[in-house]
This record gives C-alpha cells, sequence and structure tokens, in this order.
C-alpha cells in the first residue's frame, strides 16, 4: 500500500535551490509538494550549517530580488530579535559572525526561520505540502516523461507517490536522475572529452570532491570540554593526504595546501587572540558565525565558529556512484574524522603560548540541533550532473580559457554570452581535494551567466535541474556550486514549470522558440532575476 498525492510541481530537495524553486512557483499561483530527505529544509544554509560563499559584489548586485530578500530578512531577525550593540543595529551591512569567508555568516537556525518564514502562508493555505525525511526511491516513467516519483518515509510509515506534471531535481546528490532514467554525467570528465584545460588526463566517476562534516564550536576558558577519544583516532592523526600535487603534511594539523598555490600554509588557532591581531589565515575568525562584540555586554560568553576546514575534508570515498553500504561507511567516516578532528583540537593540538590542546572548546548542539553537535547532514560540494541540451565548460567561464580562446586581455575578456541567459553568478573556479587524489584546483573565473539549456535534459521532456545537478563539468561545478546560483538555478526552473503550465509547453519548446525564451526572460526580469552583468572583473 501507498500513499497517492497529486500536485502540479514536485520539487524533490529541500535545499537552497529547492526552496527558491518551489518559491517561485508559488508565488505564481501553483500547488506544489516539496520533499526533503533530511530532518530540516535549507540545505547548505542550514542543514549543512554553512555560511554563504559568494561573490565580491554581492551587496550591490549579482543576485535574484528573492536571493536579497533572504539576505535582508536574516539581517532583520537578528535586528528583531538579539540584542545585538547599537552600532551592529545600525550597521546595514551587519555581519553577525564578522567571518572572513562571507559578508554574512550567520547561525543556521536563522536562515532556516527565515525560509520557513517565506513558505509558512503558503503551507497554511494548502498550496505547498512539506514531506521531510522522505527519499526518493523510484520513478514511473511514459516514453520521455516522468510521471510519477514515489518516496519512503521514516520506518514505519508507507511510501508516498507523487504525480505532478512538471519535476525538479533539487536533490543534494542529483537523486531523481538515475530512478528516472535521465542522462547524466558523474565525477571528472577527462580533457579529451570537454577540452577543458584543467580536466583530468583521464575520465574517472569516482573521482568527486570531498564532503565535510561540519560543526559548530564554542570557546569556555577554564572549563573541560573534551570528547572521549574517538576510538580511530590514531589512524585519523597519523594520517597523511594522498595528493597531486602533494598535501606536505598530516592531516590533523594547523597546516594545510594553499587552495591557489598549492604550497604548504600554516593557519593560526588561537580562541583568545586579540582581534586587531588575527589575520586572513586565522581560523578562529574564519567562518565564524557570532562575533560577540556585535551583541550587548554578556550576551554571548564566547563567540561561535563552524569548523568547515580542509582538515575535515574527507577522501576516502565518494558518495555517487558506489553502493549503498560504501556510501554509508563514507558518511560515517567523515563523520569520524571531524571527531577526531576535534578531540586533536582540545588535546593536542600546538597553541602559541606553548602548551598543548584547548579542552575548553565546546560543541553546540543546540545550535546544530543534532544530538552529537555535528551538522544534520554533510556539505554536499558535487552532484550528478545532468547531460543537457547545453553544457557549461571551463572554455566558456575560466579566465585564462577565455584569453586564449578570444585572445583578449584580462583587462578586456569576459565570459560567454549565453542568449538563453536564466540568472547570473560569480565565484572561482574553487574543487576541494577529491577523492580521485587531486589537491586544489582553483584558478580565476569571470562573472557568468546560467543558461537555460543547461537545466533542461537532453531527451526527457518535464524534469528540471534544480541545484548542483544542471549541465556542467567537474571543473565547471567548481564555480556553479555555491548559494547564490543554486537558488538562482532553483528559482529559474520553478519559474519555468510556472511558465510551462501557464502555457501548456516544456521546457525544450521554450528554450527553442525565441519568441516564447523572451517572453520567459521578461517573467524573469519581472520576478527581480537579473540576467546580465554590469562589468565586473575576474575573480
Amino acid at each position: 500500500m501507498r500513499d497517492e498525492l497529486h500536485t502540479e510541481v514536485l520539487v524533490a530537495g529541500g535545499g537552497l535551490g529547492g526552496c527558491a524553486a518551489a518559491w517561485a512557483a508559488l508565488r505564481l499561483g501553483h500547488r506544489v509538494v516539496m520533499t526533503e530527505e533530511g530532518d530540516r529544509l535549507g540545505g547548505q544554509m542550514t542543514a549543512q550549517a554553512v555560511p554563504p560563499d559568494e561573490h565580491p559584489w554581492i551587496e550591490s548586485f549579482g543576485c535574484t530580488r528573492s536571493y536579497r530578500l533572504l539576505r535582508d530578512e536574516i539581517r532583520e531577525h537578528y535586528r528583531r530579535y538579539y540584542p545585538l550593540t547599537s552600532h551592529a543595529r545600525r550597521n546595514p551591512r551587519l555581519n553577525p559572525g564578522n567571518g572572513f569567508v562571507s559578508t554574512l555568516c550567520h547561525e543556521p537556525r536563522v536562515s532556516q526561520a527565515v525560509l520557513e518564514a517565506f513558505l509558512a502562508p503558503y503551507r497554511a493555505g494548502g498550496r505547498l505540502k512539506v514531506l521531510l525525511h522522505h527519499r526518493p526511491v523510484s520513478a514511473g516513467c511514459q516514453g520521455d516523461r516522468v510521471e510519477a516519483v514515489t518516496f519512503q518515509g521514516p520506518s514505519g510509515t508507507r511510501p508516498v507517490t507523487v504525480q505532478a506534471p512538471y519535476v525538479i531535481d533539487a536533490t543534494e546528490l542529483g537523486d531523481l536522475l538515475p530512478l528516472a532514467g535521465v542522462e547524466h554525467v558523474v565525477g571528472a570528465e577527462s580533457r579529451a572529452q570537454t577540452g577543458e584545460p584543467h580536466a583530468a588526463d583521464v575520465a574517472d566517476p569516482l573521482n568527486q570532491q570531498a564532503i565535510s562534516w561540519c560543526f559548530i564550536l564554542d570557546h569556555r576558558p577554564g572549563e573541560d570540554h573534551t570528547i572521549d577519544r574517538p576510538e580511530d583516532y590514531g589512524s585519523w592523526r597519523d594520517e597523511i593526504p594522498k595528493l597531486k600535487p602533494a598535501w606536505g603534511g598530516p592531516l590533523l594539523s594547523w597546516q594545510a595546501t594553499h587552495p591557489i598555490t598549492l604550497q604548504p600554509v600554516v593557519r593560526t588557532f588561537d580562541p583568545l587572540q586579540p582581534e586587531p591581531h588575527r589575520g586572513p589565515m586565522d581560523l578562529w575568525t574564519f567562518r565564524r558565525i557570532a562575533d560577540r562584540t556585535n551583541f550587548e555586554e554578556g550576551a554571548y560568553d564566547s563567540d561561535l565558529i563552524l569548523v568547515n576546514w580542509p582538515q575535515i575534508d574527507y577522501l576516502k570515498g565518494p558518495l555517487v556512484g558506489v553502493p549503498e553500504e560504501e556510501v554509508i561507511r563514507h558518511l560515517e567516516g567523515a563523520r569520524r574524522l571531524s571527531r577526531a578532528m576535534l578531540y586533536w583540537m582540545q588535546t593536542e593540538a600546538p597553541r602559541r603560548d606553548g602548551k598543548t590542546g584547548w579542552p575548553g572548546l565546546r560543541l553546540r548542539p543546540d545550535l546544530t540541533g543534532t544530538p552529537d553537535g555535528l551538522a544534520s547532514a554533510p556539505y554536499i560540494r558535487e552532484s550528478r550532473r545532468l547531460r543537457g541540451v547545453f553544457r557549461v565548460d571551463e572554455q566558456h567561464v575560466g579566465l585564462q580559457a577565455r584569453m586564449e580562446l578570444t585572445g583578449k586581455g584580462p583587462s578586456e575578456v569576459t565570459a560567454e554570452r549565453f542568449p538563453d541567459t536564466v540568472g547570473i553568478g560569480a565565484y572561482r573556479i574553487d574543487l576541494h581535494p577529491s577523492t580521485g587524489g587531486d589537491n586544489y584546483i582553483d584558478v580565476s573565473s569571470l562573472p557568468f551567466q546560467i543558461p537555460l539549456g543547461s537545466l533542461i535534459p537532453l531527451r526527457v521532456e518535464n524534469l528540471l535541474a534544480g541545484a548542483k545537478n544542471l549541465s556542467v563539468t567537474h571543473i565547471t561545478n567548481g564555480c556553479y556550486r555555491l548559494h547564490p546560483v543554486e537558488w538562482n538555478v532553483g528559482e529559474a526552473s520553478g519559474l519555468m514549470a510556472a511558465f510551462c503550465l501557464e502555457h501548456r509547453l516544456v521546457p525544450r519548446q521554450v528554450h527553442a522558440h525565441p519568441g516564447l525564451l523572451s517572453d520567459f526572460q521578461t517573467l524573469l526580469l519581472n520576478e527581480g532575476v537579473e540576467l546580465e552583468w554590469p562589468a565586473p572583473g575576474p575573480l
């Protein structure tokens, strides 16, 4: 026995792309069912606990209107409910954590509250149904159409089959693609396949970016919050990553590879370091999500930091293309690595004062909403990628590749202009060390557009990419995988589903017909989706 639901748009996956897709279709008056395998909506920002990685112009331009509203409402949530200092409250660009990597480092439950508020009226009105703890297990297809997707809920519950004329795959790993028989790619393509300067010599589906299981800490001087010694701590302490170029030292250390130069660098870490003496290599402020000086005296006894550092990048195996038992083993391995890193920090990490370990480092399970203090889901950097009507290669967006292709200099060259643009994004091509043994691949890119053709499968008519599973390569995934781009991809797909419902079309027809494409792009502009970059420089 199974339950059945009928809706207009099915959004599988409740991460940033899924939330944007659902909200877009709902704003235009359509009914949506959204499913999520985990226990909360928001993906990278919430379940994975990672503050937004964004381009340097984000405060002025370079995102959709709805994503800007998300950012604005996160700040407003702090102003409304948190005891900010008068200076912080007046700051229009409030950065709650004053973290180094983002102008909006914040606690994950704040963005979760904002996302839930955006969707609340549609849930109350009955046009949005959200199924948490539901993962897709099968798909029913008729010819080149996905007719229904079946989801398995918590243990003891009956499967749920959702029928919808339009389906958006916004899962973290592109789970609908194999279930629906959608042609797709996994892992690293070869240079012969893509012509990309930084592609691998040999294609390897199992060569995928590392996952990271993040966690939140504060520091309580004079207290001992040391966790139990992990059983496999010794093996992690002795681990030296086998990467090319070489990592240069043990994994559990303050040393890591510089992403761009690939030279060993030693980072600093000291919860007691005076603020003026901290630098860009300081891990305490790197992804700090609460700077206690932003809040009234006594509100925070300590800063809050998010550990999402190279030391917890899990390299022993991928999550896609391997048997389920290996997936389970790698997920647990990533959790074990994070616990080992924390134990090392608490007990053996060298300090500036000559001592070892910071036993006052304390996990914050109350902030992650999990029993053990780790994030509720791993940070996923790479998904299955559909074979689309169009694929974005390094030659379209990479600075050096574009200069060689066009013969223009760095001040003149731009990314490929896509006439079917459905949004924009910008980030360096930033690939973390991989399960295939690659060290960082981190090269300059140009502010880019998101082509509609990259969201549409080659064959299947009514499924759209809604997250990191769009038609990019292993290399260009490195700049298309971040928060605002994933949001834009999801929003564009949600608006496309709504447009097709209204006009009784399939996405491929819109893409192929200049008049329909122009009408759809007008809808995008009306909904606040930026389609062109002004003229910023390379990253």
